[in-house]
């Protein structure tokens, strides 16, 4: 049903029918449905203490971050937010925290199935590779959208400009960072749950496919707007650099498939293969057939 409204918001609505909703409440839902899927899906997986946990690392890593960056230029670049995303955490938008939540609960799951950590606690490399891989994905996500919110919505306003269509390279680096941090320090808190059942599985496989249909659509719908959106205009960012807006749409429809749909596919190959210990169970209940009787002497 969530993924349902999503794709109603995401995919119909920005690239079929626009005046469909009200531009105040598409942008609410399309922040708040991800973040009520993390509650309803993660409950099966984890318990409520884990997720609020989760979801309070989050928001202060990500806000910390965010409002050190346009205070300093440290981690992403020197930028501001403009007034479009509404009202403000000191200089950040409360919208931007949940965004945040929500792709990086879908990357974290996703990445625990391509990496296929069973255990919630993540024993051995997996406390490492679960985030960073988590984290590459929620870049993937960044470079699919920067330059859409920043260059041609002014949701944000990269002062220096930069060369991926107005967006500088040190905005993808900080994503990096900043969401590889707040993913470790969960590693962290769940390697020290001992009451954390051990044999807590990575959620089954309707439940891993859900996650990995909902990253894959948030990346069907950039894919879409480089098909839909014809704007054959230019825009310039605040370095007084002139980009084509068709440009900016294509490019990040491209990056999209070409990273998100990557991601997307792998976990859903992963969810085919046959786990070693069912192959295990299948080989040795196979009958033993012997060998052909040799004519040979």
């Amino acid at each position: 049903m969530l993924i349902a409204i999503y794709a109603l918001v995401t995919i119909v609505r920005r690239s079929f029918a626009p005046n469909l909703l009200p531009a105040p409440i598409s942008t609410a839902l399309v922040t708040f449905v991800p973040l009520i899927f993390i509650f309803v899906h993660g409950s099966l997986s984890y318990r409520r203490k884990d997720l609020l946990v989760f979801t309070a690392i989050t928001l202060v890593v990500s806000n910390l971050f965010e409002n050190i960056s346009v205070l300093t230029g440290f981690p992403f670049g020197h930028y501001y937010y403009s007034d479009t995303l509404g009202p403000k955490l000191l200089l950040v938008p409360l919208l931007i925290g949940p965004a945040y939540l929500g792709t990086a609960y879908l990357a974290w799951t996703i990445a625990r199935v391509i990496l296929g950590a069973i255990d919630s606690r993540l024993p051995g490399h997996f406390a490492f590779t679960v985030p960073l891989l988590a984290a590459l994905m929620m870049v993937a996500w960044d470079l699919s959208f920067d330059p859409i919110f920043s260059t041609i919505n002014h949701a944000w306003i990269w002062l220096d400009g930069g060369s991926y269509f107005g967006v500088p390279f040190s905005n993808f680096m900080g994503w990096l960072l900043t969401t590889f941090v707040f993913l470790q320090l969960f590693a962290l808190y769940l390697k020290r749950q001992q009451c954390l059942p051990s044999s807590a599985a990575q959620p089954s496989r309707v439940q891993s496919l859900q996650a990995i249909l909902f990253y894959g659509l948030i990346a069907a719908g950039y894919l879409l707007n480089s098909l839909t959106q014809d704007i054959n205009t230019t825009i310039t960012d605040a370095a007084g650099v002139f980009w084509r807006v068709q440009d900016i749409y294509v490019v990040t429809g491209l990056i999209a498939t070409f990273t998100m749909g990557t991601f997307t596919m792998l976990g859903l190959v992963k969810l085919l293969e046959v786990s070693p210990a069912v192959q295990s169970a299948s080989i040795e209940a196979a009958p033993i057939i012997p060998a052909p009787y040799s004519l040979k002497r």
